[in-house]
């Protein structure tokens, strides 16, 4: 198992209710599994996985990269204004 630690932003906050949750997956766990799962807990951020963009350790990684025991995950939504 890995442990992460799951940082939430702007939209994704207001729908899980919280900005950090500390999460468990597989050992072969991908950003796509962390989706999975996070989609599978908290429907309504379904919505936001095609513009969200992830970074783990603060560098941008696509769905395909392998999550390690204590990374620091942030899902970054777009924001809007002026």
């Amino acid at each position: 198992m890995v442990e992460i630690r799951l940082l939430l932003f702007s939209a994704l906050k207001e729908k899980v209710g919280t900005g950090c949750l500390h999460v468990s997956l597989p050992s072969s766990a991908t950003v796509e599994d962390l989706w999975t799962h996070l989609c599978r807990s908290y429907p309504a951020v379904q919505a936001f996985r095609p513009v969200a963009r992830v970074a783990v350790n603060c560098e941008y990684v696509t769905e395909d990269c392998l999550l390690r025991d204590g990374d620091e995950v942030a899902l970054i939504t777009p924001v809007s204004g002026g």
